[in-house]
């Protein structure tokens, strides 16, 4: 498997692991973790309104795809919780995310690092 220098330095730098963020926010949500598509995908959370999708900021465009697949496969509106652990450098995604997001149709998110301890939403306006 070949990884490219960025994707190593932001995964080194990762403080927690993605299945804690959705743990956290999916209970808040009443939403269904890692809910099972018939093709044996799972959707991060699956809550009456959106099938969500969380990824860290560096993995934005993976998160915008398999958002909107697993809108289709569930018939729910596409969403995404961006988690952000260092702010500063991880901005630009933010704002990459906001304009694919508003031109598809996808609700998204933000989770921070201190939510984990002190759970607050963070819609994103688009």
């Amino acid at each position: 498997m070949i990884f490219s220098a960025p994707a190593l330095v932001y995964a080194e730098s990762k403080k927690h692991r993605e299945a804690e963020y959705q743990n956290k926010w999916c209970s808040a949500m009443c939403g269904t973790q890692e809910y099972r598509l018939e093709d044996k995908t799972r959707v991060d959370c699956l809550t009456s309104t959106h099938a969500i999708e969380f990824d860290f900021a560096y993995k934005i465009y993976e998160s915008i795809g398999q958002s909107l697949y697993y809108s289709i496969k569930t018939n729910k509106k596409p969403g995404i919780v961006l988690i952000i652990e260092q702010p500063d450098k991880e901005e630009k995604y933010i704002i990459r995310m906001k304009q694919i997001a508003e031109s598809q149709g996808i609700d998204c998110w933000l989770m921070y690092e201190s939510d984990l301890n002190n759970f607050h939403i963070h819609p994103v306006k688009l």
